[in-house]
């Protein structure tokens, strides 16, 4: 399971820009912005930008400018994964240090959609193991208690992450993950395809 919510995209404009610095061919720029935010490539950048992506990673500096904030909830599996991108990201998580015993655990908290009945039986098993001790921690504040549930907690389980990328970041994880077993990355690759103008730089571009 991954839920994707709240993305933000910026910075294309300066981006842009910042790609016609080597030949000062500013004076060929016509993007603009809409009133509500919405970039929008003129022919001229589109032009230039699908050259450059095209050209390579030491050709398209410019796309490194273009960031992307996004929620993302998903298991501890997954994010073992997504850690391998580290460089250039930034994320700020909820925290099992902090916060593990803040709320009950239920099955909601886990990602267990393709678990089999017997794996899925043992993990109901496991959720409430890791409620008693959650409870009998939030009244004693016993350090092996909390221990315990840190150490018990499933792989399955969900953690939300605020994340900061940008589409080298994204083209990146995209192209090696697209075709991954995991359907988190497949729902996270469709994702990626419908941020602005994705397709026309790395996948339409890609032939």
């Amino acid at each position: 399971m991954i839920k994707i919510e709240r993305t933000s995209v910026m910075n294309f404009e300066n981006a842009i820009r910042g790609a016609r610095n080597p030949m000062n061919s500013w004076g060929r720029m016509d993007s603009h912005t809409e009133p509500d935010g919405t970039f929008v490539f003129g022919e001229n950048d589109l032009s230039l930008a699908k050259r450059l992506c095209k050209a390579g990673t030491d050709h398209r500096k410019f796309i490194r400018q273009i960031f992307v904030s996004v929620d993302l909830t998903a298991p501890i599996y997954w994010w073992k994964e997504f850690d391998t991108y580290k460089v250039g990201t930034v994320a700020n998580s909820t925290s099992t240090m902090h916060k593990i015993q803040a709320k009950t655990f239920e099955e909601a908290d886990f990602s267990c959609d393709c678990m089999v009945p017997a794996a899925k039986e043992s993990l109901m098993q496991t959720i409430g193991v890791l409620e008693k001790l959650r409870v009998e921690f939030v009244e004693t504040k016993d350090k092996d208690l909390w221990y315990s549930l840190i150490q018990l907690l499933p792989s399955s389980y969900n953690q939300m992450r605020t994340c900061t990328m940008n589409y080298e970041n994204i083209a990146n994880m995209y192209f090696a993950r697209r075709h991954h077993k995991l359907d988190e990355w497949h729902v996270f690759c469709a994702w990626a395809e419908e941020l602005p103008y994705f397709k026309t730089l790395f996948i339409e571009n890609d032939a």
